[in-house]
């Protein structure tokens, strides 16, 4: 069996903000876009919280989403009650070239970052008010292997940077 090929996937403002009131605070087109490009054809793992504020399971990859309401659905999804029952999912279901992404909310992505092998980064180089938060993680276990720069046509020409980071010693 091959290892599990698990990645985490966050939009982040400067001031670590990824949420607020269950939304993006900013609208960044780019990011989307960039986002359907890497999850296309993929699983994609989140919080009932992030799959609610989406509204809908995303077409073209398999959608897990990890709620301890025991009754939950999501029609069109995979609805579980643990983050081991999703892995166990993902290993079940993926093939050796699968990329399993972790897309949010902050519980999830506190859980997963110790186990995740590559963290793909929307920075945003500005600060926004928000109540949900990235967890802090050292820097300095991570080798950053891909960096682009953007400037948005729209939001005051809001600078942010699509950025790759491997785990040192990480199986590739």
């Amino acid at each position: 069996m091959t290892p599990l090929r698990l990645s985490l996937l966050v939009a982040m403002a400067k001031n670590r903000v990824i949420g607020r009131n269950n939304q993006l605070p900013w609208h960044l087109p780019a990011d989307l876009k960039h986002f359907k490009f890497l999850t296309m054809g993929q699983t994609i793992v989140m919080g009932r919280k992030t799959f609610e504020s989406i509204g809908r399971p995303l077409p073209g990859r398999a959608n897990i989403i990890i709620t301890r309401q025991t009754d939950y659905e999501a029609p069109g999804a995979i609805v579980v009650n643990s983050l081991e029952d999703a892995l166990l999912i993902c290993e079940e279901n993926g093939s050796h070239d699968s990329e399993h992404f972790i897309i949010g909310g902050e519980k999830l992505y506190r859980q997963t970052i110790k186990i995740c092998q590559r963290i793909y980064i929307t920075e945003i180089q500005r600060d926004f008010e928000g109540d949900v938060y990235f967890p802090e993680f050292n820097r300095a276990d991570w080798e950053e292997v891909q960096r682009d720069k953007h400037v948005s046509e729209k939001d005051d020409g809001l600078e942010f940077h699509f950025v790759v980071l491997e785990r040192k010693g990480a199986v590739k």
